[in-house]
């Protein structure tokens, strides 16, 4: 899951400048932001983090809300990009509770 999102990150910072944003790059900042919670992906600052599975039921619960609220909006690929994260996230929570 680190890969893909990793990957995707790597394609819009190619497709995108720096201080544009847009509804992927936004999803994928909060992804990342749960997978950091989860322990799944260290930090900006390289450090890992204490497993924070609050802060990350909270971020996969506002992907959530997202994919809810623009439903239909979204073209093909932002509703893929959404409704994979979510399920990655989703399965990386129930692991992180499992620890």
């Amino acid at each position: 899951m680190c890969d893909m999102v990793s990957a995707v990150m790597a394609d819009q910072n190619q497709a995108v400048a720096p201080e544009a944003v847009d509804f992927s790059t936004h999803v994928l900042s909060l992804a990342s932001s749960a997978l950091i919670a989860l322990g799944k992906m260290p930090a900006p600052d390289g450090q890992s983090h204490p497993l924070d599975v609050e802060s990350a039921r909270y971020l996969i619960d506002v992907l959530a809300v997202l994919e809810q609220k623009t439903k239909g909006n979204l073209d093909e690929a932002e509703t893929k990009l959404l409704q994979s994260l979510i399920y990655d996230l989703r399965v990386a929570f129930v692991d992180a509770q499992k620890k």
